[in-house]
């Protein structure tokens, strides 16, 4: 159970990205989180997993407060929190196998990761991810050879690798077309449903919302404006989410 408690981050420059949140999320669920860019999604799932620290509130993962937690138990923390970047935040110049492999770094000694050594247990195992993912024939490829949703792919068998019980996904189809976007989000769905693992994912677009998710909280301004089903988004939560002169944009 992830439970977020009047969770607020106001940055040095006055800006308040987040505005007392509070939620829930049982084990297994698949969230998307909703809302305008600056709304304070991206911040919270950066806080999360604490590479943002809150102003004030408590997070708790199975009863873990991750925000108070010292930065020896934050690394045992991180070792069960995927997370998918937009950007995909690959080593462009290294191979596939490489930046999978990377994913396991918070396990295996450091020494190790500074000569690229990694037991060959290891390495079939990143195998095995880039299989799961549908591009194990590109593990030898350098990462800037792949196309976007190929690199996206990549982004989640490193997460993969960490093993984890909590994913986190930032935006992670912004910068990929509908079909490659679709191609992504279930690969997610599959993690959720087949493994179990609880997802939260923000989205723009609430026709990919309403595809994926079981559940769907919308933020505006950092302050929680929505928290429910999908298909309990009417026109006029639209509107209040996005804005009155929002239009709806459907992905095929």
């Amino acid at each position: 159970m992830l439970k977020i408690e009047h969770l607020t981050k106001i940055y040095d420059n006055g800006v308040m990205a987040l505005n007392d949140v509070s939620f829930e999320v049982p084990d297994g669920q698949f969230v998307v989180i909703i809302g305008l860019s600056g709304s304070g999604k991206s911040t919270l799932l950066r806080c999360i997993n604490r590479l943002i620290d809150p102003t004030a509130g408590r997070i708790l993962w199975n009863d873990i407060d991750i925000t108070a937690a010292t930065d020896e138990e934050l690394r045992l923390i991180r070792r069960r929190i995927g997370m998918i970047f937009q950007q995909f935040n690959l080593v462009k110049r290294s191979s596939v196998l490489t930046n999978v492999l990377s994913g396991r770094l918070g396990y295996t000694n450091p020494l190790w990761s500074l000569i690229n050594y990694f037991p060959r247990s290891e390495r079939e195992k990143a195998l095995e991810k880039l299989e799961r993912v549908g591009i194990r024939e590109k593990a030898h490829n350098r990462a800037d050879e792949l196309s976007g949703g190929q690199q996206q792919r990549v982004g989640i068998a490193r997460a993969l690798m960490q093993e984890p019980e909590l994913m986190l996904a930032d935006e992670p189809v912004a910068s990929l077309d509908p079909a490659t976007s679709h191609s992504v989000m279930k690969y997610l769905e599959l993690l959720n449903k087949e493994d179990g693992l609880t997802v939260l994912c923000s989205l723009h677009f609430l026709s990919l919302a309403r595809t994926y998710a079981d559940r769907i909280i919308a933020l505006k301004e950092g302050r929680l404006m929505f928290d429910g089903l999908p298909e309990d988004i009417d026109d006029e939560r639209f509107k209040a989410i996005y804005g009155e002169d929002a239009v709806r944009v459907e992905i095929a």
